[in-house]
């Protein structure tokens, strides 16, 4: 039988919760062990029943936990889902852990209190729960087991051993001063552990962010690579192409040729002229060199330069800003730039179809341009804007791209320290919003 289909152990892929379960476990069987020596060893006279009790509460909802856990883990739902099920396991997670705190109050007031060795077990569930909760719930936690501690010293049962026989718990200084000690040990371990494993999250997530940039990296080197190889593979045979074909149409000028026939020269012609533009596209997207050309520039001529080459420009509608944004100084690699606004424009005009306009607005944030591509197409869905700039992805039809034009835009804008987001509205279109720092001086970054 396999061991992970049983409550009892939790796979380990299923992370703090799996840890969670497995303590919460660990602690029944303390609890047990405890309650035994007690028994057996030390002839202890506790109140038995109610003590089991109180374990097995911590036993059954730690067995429905992980049945809950296993099936949770084995549903396959949507990726959209994922959030929703993280939000429930966390509340779960700090109800239990609530549960916990409450079950250790009860049984140390059954056991003498304050004065048993085990109250020192609330520091446990406090680093556990600064580890696992938010830090919201986690102070509260803090807030219970503080409330707890002081009921222990105000009202718990006696027990022979620890603390005169018949003497009850009550105020005194001895007792306030124990009850400062353990409200000051709460806050600490608390704040310090909450701070540490928040730390730990934010450190952890920079090394993924990390590593998924290098991966992006080494993937954008290897399409540029392959890009510019097409490029300079496919130039020399659409070269003799084109030289036979205006060979061609040189001679059949001497001679009467059917309408026919120079229509589809014409086609050749201006399919060839579509090619060499694709080429040079793939030159400027690969790079080429250009990222590594700084130049000082406008946002006005950045425009400019995006605005050459691009299809249908009468379907371009662009936004003069003021003056001093058209003016703003910049320092940046001018053709690679534009060359990633000219991918976004032509993006547009896809979406827009045959009659939709594209509009094109710049403005000045935070020391940064801003520079918005919004189309008028059927927008994206979040599906879809999850994908976008992702290598091979592309909502186009069939033939008419291969989805690397946002994924090389994104690593261009990326590389200068800039970004590429998105806002879209089904039916209505999609931005796409260009932010890249304003560098008025000083050498390439």
């Amino acid at each position: 039988m396999n061991p992970y289909s049983l409550p009892f152990i939790a796979p380990a892929h299923l992370g703090t919760s799996a840890w969670l379960l497995r303590l919460r476990w660990f602690a029944v069987f303390g609890q047990l062990v405890t309650v035994a020596v007690a028994e057996y060893g030390a002839n202890i006279d506790l109140p038995y029943v109610p003590l089991l009790g109180l374990i097995s509460v911590t036993a059954i909802t730690n067995g429905a936990y992980g049945i809950w856990l296993l099936r949770s883990s084995r549903s396959r739902q949507p990726a959209e889902s994922d959030h929703a099920k993280i939000a429930q396991a966390d509340k779960i997670a700090t109800t239990l852990m609530m549960v916990d705190i409450v079950t250790l109050t009860a049984m140390l007031f059954l056991s003498g209190g304050i004065n048993n060795p085990f109250s020192l077990f609330y520091f446990v569930n406090l680093a556990v729960g600064g580890v696992i909760l938010r830090p919201r719930w986690a102070w509260v936690l803090t807030a219970m087991a503080i409330v707890g501690c002081g009921l222990l010293i105000l009202e718990s049962l006696p027990l022979e051993g620890l603390g005169k026989v018949g003497e009850r718990a009550g105020l005194s200084l001895y007792s306030f001063v124990r009850f400062v000690a353990y409200l000051t040990c709460s806050i600490v371990v608390t704040h310090f552990v909450t701070r540490t494993a928040a730390e730990l999250t934010r450190s952890e997530r920079e090394l993924r962010e990390t590593q998924a940039r290098h991966a992006q990296a080494l993937r954008l080197e290897g399409l540029t690579t392959l890009a510019a190889g097409a490029a300079h593979e496919l130039a020399t045979p659409l070269s003799t192409i084109d030289v036979i074909a205006r060979e061609l149409d040189r001679h059949l000028k001497e001679c009467e040729t059917p309408d026919s026939v120079r229509e589809d020269l014409r086609l050749i012609d201006h399919q060839l002229e579509m090619c060499k533009q694709i080429l040079r596209r793939m030159r400027g997207a690969a790079g080429d060199s250009m990222i590594d050309h700084w130049h000082h520039t406008t946002v006005g001529e950045l425009i400019d330069c995006a605005l050459e080459g691009v299809r249908d420009p009468e379907r371009v509608d662009v936004t003069d800003g003021p003056d001093h944004v058209e003016l703003q100084p910049l320092w940046l690699p001018q053709e690679a730039v534009a060359q990633a606004i000219r991918n976004l424009i032509h993006n547009g005009l896809d979406a827009s179809g045959a009659s939709g306009r594209v509009m094109i607005d710049t403005r000045l944030a935070d020391r940064s341009l801003e520079v918005r591509i919004q189309d008028a197409g059927r927008g994206m869905t979040s599906d879809e804007l999850g994908r976008a700039g992702e290598p091979f992805f592309t909502t186009k039809e069939p033939g008419r791209g291969m989805g690397l034009g946002l994924f090389l835009t994104r690593s261009v804008v990326s590389r200068l320290g800039g970004r590429l987001d998105f806002q879209s509205t089904p039916g209505v279109g999609t931005a796409a919003i260009v932010i890249l720092p304003c560098q008025l001086t000083g050498d390439p970054v």
